[in-house]
């Protein structure tokens, strides 16, 4: 005889509840009523406001500015599920922050990517789903299963609207290489490097361009923008080059103050990005923003029902999955 299949149940934290929505609008189910509040002194309150014992509950939450107020949350809302007595607490983390923070390169410095992850699993995680790490390897310190979607078939539905032209696709730096070659083969379009230097936290200078641009549209890809200074110092030297317009596409843009007066005195014609976290408007710049709540409302509905998340991995010629 089989089981009765556990009942979803969808929460969101504070962090980008509009996405939240946009999720459970497309997946075709209520968001979940829970509390959520600050005590004078700024401890986090969670209270779920809904009998979710035995069910398969979901939690949205992207780990964005302020970072660690939206990770204290989110552990605090999966402890609250998991004294409820769910059945199973999966995490959806469109942004996963601390990502890059996944290797000892100096001496006396933490892996903060592991922490993270050992503190989610130890507050009561099931599962994580999320999308574009920073480094694909931050996968291995969960001991828990990992769904790692990729919004790149969402941006090259629209990218393919706006380059028309003859195109470059470059990575703004050489850690950028495998992902910049697989917009270039879904684009068809050739691929080159630009070597930087890093000068501090905020600030990149870019030294040369492996490749050739010139009398080429160029899209600069990458995982993730704060500071926007590695992309603008790129788009300078590309303009050097001889490239004509040049867009920049992003998974994440998690703009601080420091990236705004940049995109604006900048050489880029537009940033395209996605929802995973909210997106500041930059005055005068043209910014597009596009909704990943599809890509991760399947990624749910199947983690849900245990079916293969696998699928949503593979982009085809025409850049859908």
């Amino acid at each position: 005889m089989f089981a009765l299949q556990p009942e979803m149940k969808v929460f969101s934290g504070s962090a980008n509840r509009e996405l939240a929505q946009r999720i459970c609008e497309g997946i075709g189910m209520p968001l979940g009523d829970a509390t959520i509040s600050s005590f004078p002194d700024g401890e986090t309150y969670v209270k779920i406001e809904e009998n979710i014992r035995g069910r398969d509950v979901f939690i949205i939450q992207p780990t964005c500015p302020p970072t660690n107020q939206h990770l204290m949350e989110l552990l605090i809302m999966v402890d609250a599920a998991r004294r409820a007595s769910a059945d199973r607490i999966t995490a959806v983390i469109p942004f996963f922050g601390y990502a890059r923070q996944d290797r000892k390169d100096q001496p006396r410095v933490p892996i903060t990517a592991k922490l993270v992850a050992n503190l989610l699993y130890a507050a009561g995680v099931s599962r994580v789903l999320t999308m574009d790490l920073h480094a694909q390897q931050v996968q291995g310190f969960f001991d828990i299963p990992v769904d790692h979607l990729y919004s790149m078939p969402v941006l090259l539905k629209y990218l393919r609207t706006r380059l028309t032209r003859k195109t470059v696709v470059v990575s703004p730096d050489v850690g950028g290489l495998k992902m910049a070659s697989a917009y270039s083969q879904a684009l068809g379009a050739n691929l080159a490097i630009v070597a930087k230097q890093r000068k501090s936290a905020t600030e990149t200078k870019a030294l040369y361009v492996i490749g050739e641009v010139e009398d080429c549209d160029v899209l600069l890809v990458d995982d993730l923008t704060e500071t926007a200074g590695t992309l603008t110092s790129a788009a300078t030297i590309l303009k050097e080059r001889g490239a004509l317009d040049i867009y920049a596409g992003v998974s994440h843009a998690v703009l601080v103050d420091a990236a705004i007066p940049r995109l604006q005195n900048s050489q880029i014609e537009e940033l395209i990005t996605t929802n995973s976290t909210p997106v500041r408007t930059v005055e005068g710049f043209k910014t597009t923003v596009l909704c990943v709540s599809e890509l991760l409302g399947e990624g749910m509905k199947r983690i849900h029902n245990d079916e293969s998340v696998s699928s949503l991995f593979k982009i085809d010629n025409n850049g859908s999955n």
